[in-house]
Parts: structure tokens; C-alpha cells; sequence
């Protein structure tokens, strides 16, 4: 056999054996020169004798010498090793060389991300809360990064419209999703959706937690959430909370104030936070959720009263306003969040490098004072840590959709 470079080999002598008869060197006609192969010694296979295949017959020196050569041995033999047949060796060596080749691109591909813009989808209209948020951070994020961010509003369906487009989009880290926590509530909330939450995302970090304002309206005598409960047990049915929606995070955690306080309490759905926040002043509720930024807005300019807040200790921006817990109701320790979701199938590298990019941005004061000074937590946490958060809101929110029988939503 010839090597595929036209090169020669010559014939040894195993023992017992005479040695075969030299072949004539072939001429290389692009070449003036002949060029040998430098044979190594015959590796003993265990139970063989050297150069010996099945049934006694002789691997070919050739192939040997020539795959001694691709893998590196450069005529030096190892007595000790025992591999395995030579014809073996090549594709295992391919596997393990293409398996190198995957980290090590995946490794540079994280290094160098972002190469090129970043699109950050916001599923609501721009002007609200969470657009807001993803302007300030998008634009500390391009300053960092030396790329653009584009921020991307696509509303519709409660947030499903734009959660949809990011979980069909590349998984390269370059289109994400900047979500609420309503995020954990449409797998148990809706009939049918065109994508799965936990399967089609995977989660980069919690940008913001931020808590919510209990708002009594002006029109209602009740001055604290103890005073309104108290009305409500007196009046059962009789009172009425609004709500920015069926199934957003302001209905269900007034359906958890309803159970954990033993009140019934009459659900009146809006359109949006805005006309949920009329209705509370013009007295046509009694009661509503508040996201914090509108809910210390309004309180601080009297235009509502402030019941309660929730979380483990009092704003800052509100600190005559005592918590829920302060007022003997459990389980309003946590808030609301806003956090940041590539598609399941990114890179674990380029999910890491992304949310160690924001956590950089989340630590600039200028981006800390813009977001604290509306009662917003910059947090920037790792995926590990947020994907936690995650599931445990998705456990929580199934029990309250289930527990106040909010049907499913088309």
C-alpha cells in the first residue's frame, strides 16, 4: 500500500518469517526527490506477535507508518501502551478534536459577545414601567458593551405576543426578553399558548424586584389595610378592588390578600393600570394593588390613600405606611420582579456573559439612583439564582389561580 503523498516504505523481517521483497520506489513526477516515511517499530497488540493481524496475517506496514505520523508519534514508540487496532485510532482522534473544536468556539463566541446589536424585547406599549426599565438599562448596556441595544416593544395578549417572538428567535443572546413576573403565571393561566415558559426560556437574571402599594381610595374612610379588612368582614361582597387585568400580578395578589385575610371582596377588572388607578380615586373601587412607582407617585401627592406595602420592611420613599405583615397578614413578604429571559437553547456561556454584563450595569449609580428612586431593587443576580425565583412564583401563582378559580384565559 502507498501513502497518499507517493511515498514508499520499506519491508522489515518478523521473526520467523522471510522478509517480503522490496518494492521498486515510485517516482514522484511533481518532485526531483523521493521522500521516505520513517517507519516506527511495530506496536505489540496483546497476544500477537508484532505486525500481526487476525489469523496471523500482517497489518500493513503502510498504513501504520503513515497513521503513526498523523498521530504525532514521529517514529517514538510507547512499549507500554496497548491501543487499540490502528484503523481505530483516526475517527476516535477526529471525535475528540471536532468535541474540542465545539467548546473551545462556544468559549470564544462568549468572550467576544456581543459582536453586534442586541435587541431587547418588551412586551408591553412604550411609556409603561417595564419600558422604561429597559431603556435605561439598554442604554448603559450599549456604553458598556460598545454595541447597540435596541429596545423592541411588541404588546399584545398580556405579554404572549412579544414572549412568543423571542422563543422562535436565534439562540445567540441576541434577541431577548425583558419580562415581569407575570412571566410565571401564563403556563397555568392561559388554555393554549404558542410556547412553553419554562421549556422555550432560559433564565438570565432578575433586573429589578421591586414591591407593590396596597392604594384605599380617598371616598373610603378606611385609613389603614387593617381598617379596610375589618370593613370588609363587616360588609361581605359589599366592597370592590380593581385590578389592571384578569390574571396580571396586581388581580392575583389581591386574590392572596382575599384568602389570607378571610374577606370577600368583589374583583373589578381594567384595562391597564391607568384607568384601575381612576376608578380607585373616583371612589369606584376601594381597593387596588398598585405597582410601587405609581402607588408612591399617588400616595405622596395625596391623591390616594397608602393601606399597606409589601415586603419585609417599609419604603423609604413611604415610611409612614406600615407593611402588610405589620398589620398581622403573612405571605406578602415578596413582590414583583422584572427580569431578563434568552431563548432555551443560547449557549450557557453567553447566558453567563450576558447577565455578568448587566450585573455591571445594575451596579452603575447613576442607573442605582434612576431605579431607587422610584422604589425599584437593581439586583442582577446569577441565572442559577433567578431561574430559583422563578419556579417557586410559578408554584405560587398556579395555587392562587386554582385556590380563587380564575378561569382560563383564550
Amino acid at each position: 500500500m502507498r501513502s497518499c503523498t507517493g511515498n514508499s516504505v520499506e519491508g522489515r523481517s518478523v521473526e520467523g518469517r522471510a522478509p517480503p521483497p522490496r518494492k521498486p520506489t515510485l517516482q514522484n513526477p511533481a518532485r526531483k526527490s523521493n521522500v521516505r516515511l520513517n517507519a516506527p517499530p511495530a506496536v505489540r497488540i496483546s497476544g500477537r506477535e508484532p505486525n500481526a493481524g487476525p489469523a496471523g496475517r500482517p497489518w500493513h506496514r503502510e498504513r501504520n507508518d503513515a497513521l503513526g505520523v498523523a498521530l504525532g508519534r514521529h517514529g517514538r514508540e510507547n512499549p507500554e501502551a496497548t491501543p487499540m487496532r490502528p484503523k481505530m485510532r483516526l475517527p476516535w482522534l477526529m471525535l475528540g478534536l471536532a468535541a474540542a473544536a465545539c467548546v473551545n468556539a462556544a468559549g470564544a463566541g462568549a468572550q467576544d459577545y456581543p459582536s453586534r446589536p442586541i435587541h431587547i424585547v418588551v412586551p408591553y406599549a412604550p411609556g409603561g414601567g417595564v419600558s422604561v426599565v429597559g431603556q435605561l438599562i439598554g442604554q448603559k448596556l450599549s456604553e458598556l458593551t460598545k454595541q447597540p441595544v435596541v429596545i423592541d416593544n411588541r404588546p399584545g395578549a398580556g405579554g404572549n405576543v412579544g414572549a412568543d417572538a423571542v422563543a422562535k428567535s436565534a439562540p445567540d443572546g441576541y434577541t431577548v426578553l425583558l419580562h415581569t413576573s407575570a412571566m410565571a403565571t401564563v403556563g397555568t393561566l392561559y388554555r393554549k399558548l404558542p410556547f412553553d415558559p419554562v421549556k422555550d426560556f432560559a433564565p438570565v437574571t432578575m433586573v429589578i424586584a421591586t414591591q407593590f402599594v396596597v392604594g384605599g381610595s380617598p371616598k373610603n374612610p378606611a385609613a389603614s389595610l387593617r381598617d379596610l379588612v375589618a370593613q370588609a368582614k363587616a360588609n361581605p361582597g359589599k366592597l370592590n378592588y380593581a385590578s389592571s387585568g384578569l390574571g396580571s400580578s396586581l388581580h392575583l395578589f389581591a386574590e392572596m390578600l382575599k384568602d389570607a385575610a378571610g374577606v370577600d371582596i368583589v374583583h373589578v377588572p381594567y384595562r391597564g393600570d391607568a384607568p384601575m388607578t381612576t376608578a380607585l380615586i373616583s371612589g369606584d373601587v376601594q381597593l387596588a394593588f398598585l405597582p410601587q412607582a405609581t402607588g408612591v407617585a399617588n400616595v405622596s401627592g395625596n391623591v390616594i390613600r397608602g393601606l399597606a406595602v409589601t415586603g419585609t420592611k417599609r419604603m423609604e420613599s413611604l415610611p409612614d405606611v406600615p407593611t402588610v405583615g405589620e398589620q398581622g397578614i403573612a405571605g406578602f413578604e415578596r413582590g414583583s420582579w422584572i427580569g431578563l429571559f434568552a431563548p432555551a437553547a443560547t449557549p450557557p456561556a453567553t447566558v453567563r456573559a450576558l447577565q455578568q454584563r448587566m450585573a455591571k450595569v445594575l451596579t452603575d449609580p447613576q442607573v442605582r439612583q434612576r431605579l431607587m428612586a422610584t422604589g425599584q431593587e437593581p439586583v442582577g443576580n446569577s441565572p442559577a439564582e433567578f431561574a430559583a425565583q422563578f419556579q417557586a412564583d410559578i408554584a405560587r401563582f398556579a395555587k392562587v389561580i386554582e385556590q380563587a378559580k380564575i378561569p382560563k384565559l383564550e
